[in-house]
């Protein structure tokens, strides 16, 4: 029994749970509708991993997501709702477009350089929001809100500019070729194109795809952020200002100063995420017509992990796979596509009570063992 127990109050359980759980409603949802589930999750599994190229899409797909939703993963283990990670992601766009068209130095600077701008100036908006907090008692929920909107806004302002806008269209000039990301600058070189006419496999997922090094890049920021929390000194401050603010205060740590570091480097992180998106698959910016989604959905991604950096590796594929999949359920069948929504809902709903049932299980093993005294 006690194995039993320690088995079902870890995270990965419950979440394994969670995840069968939400199929099972989605299924529930699909058969009162007249479709049949089996069926339905036939052709999403095939829409996922029945072509090598679909695959690789669902990782490119993934990349942006993953790094978003380490952004609110990390702020959550520091106590903090970083909703603000949409403004943070678009602010890195806005930069990293604005940046890759004035400079255009050797592709060795010019990548990374746009990179940088985009994880600072997510960095800097995130700080904005930590500095409101600490200092004016303002919730981070608001001033993030309120920031997505403002970051939007500031995105479609700069596509309006003359000096970026590209005339008879509603985007920017492409930035420089190098800038783009080393995958597609490969692949377009005369060495890459050879390989991959002589090579189907590398012309599947390369050449017929926007592959870039965005998973890489989100694989060494997860281990990264998840180094800082469990074995730094800086880790074990933010960690601690998370459980319990005050008493952290009380015991010397200063409060006000981890608060805005931490939504420095979740804002960096997303905005890391903006300047990967630009570089890799769009190479320009957009005007928008409503919010791109890379950030809330970030937020889907986090909670799915339950907090966890490294967690929201496998969430965001998951979530990216699961979009990818559900585009051809009503190609193929005309069945909704809203369904992966309610099954992408139906599992961050259970993984949300992925603190409650432990807390559960514990109470329910001490009124065992009352019984027994």
């Amino acid at each position: 029994m006690d194995n039993i127990s320690k088995i079902l109050k870890h995270k990965i359980t419950f979440i394994l749970i969670a995840i069968v759980v939400g199929f099972l409603v989605a299924a529930l949802v699909l058969g009162l509708t007249g479709y049949n589930p089996l069926e339905v999750y036939r052709i999403l599994f095939k829409g996922m991993f029945s072509k090598p190229r679909y695959i690789m899409n669902i990782i490119i797909k993934a990349s942006p997501i993953i790094l978003t939703g380490i952004s609110v993963a990390f702020a959550l283990r520091v106590g903090l709702f970083n909703i603000g990670v949409e403004g943070q992601y678009i602010v890195g766009t806005i930069v990293a477009t604005v940046v890759g068209i004035l400079f255009d130095f050797p592709p060795l600077i010019q990548f990374p350089l746009i990179l940088i701008a985009g994880a600072l100036a997510g960095g800097l908006y995130g700080a904005i929001a930590g500095y409101l907090k600490a200092k004016r008692g303002i919730h981070e929920v608001i001033t993030g809100i309120m920031f997505n909107w403002i970051a939007f806004y500031a995105g479609n302002y700069v596509v309006s500019l003359e000096r970026f806008k590209d005339p008879g269209t509603t985007t920017t000039y492409f930035i420089n070729a190098s800038g783009f990301d080393p995958v597609y600058n490969w692949k377009m070189s005369p060495v890459g194109q050879e390989l991959l006419q002589q090579n189907s496999f590398l012309r599947e997922i390369l050449g017929r795809t926007s592959a870039n090094i965005g998973i890489i890049i989100a694989i060494i920021v997860a281990l990264l952020i998840t180094f800082i929390l469990r074995k730094t000194t800086k880790g074990y401050e933010l960690r601690a200002v998370g459980l319990n603010k005050y008493a952290s205060g009380a015991s010397g740590i200063n409060v006000e100063k981890n608060t805005m570091q931490t939504l420095l480097i979740a804002g960096a992180t997303a905005g890391l995420s903006g300047a990967l998106s630009i570089t890799g698959v769009s190479q320009r910016l957009f005007e928008l017509m409503a919010l791109e989604n890379y950030g809330f959905n970030g937020l889907s991604v986090a909670l799915m992990a339950g907090g966890s950096p490294i967690g929201s590796i496998f969430a965001g594929l998951l979530f990216a796979g699961l979009n990818y999949g559900g585009g051809s359920i009503q190609l193929e069948i005309g069945a909704p596509s809203e369904i992966i929504d309610i099954l992408i809902g139906t599992i961050v709903f259970c993984t949300a009570l992925v603190t409650v049932v432990p807390l559960l299980i514990e109470k329910i093993n001490k009124r065992g063992g009352n019984k027994k005294c």
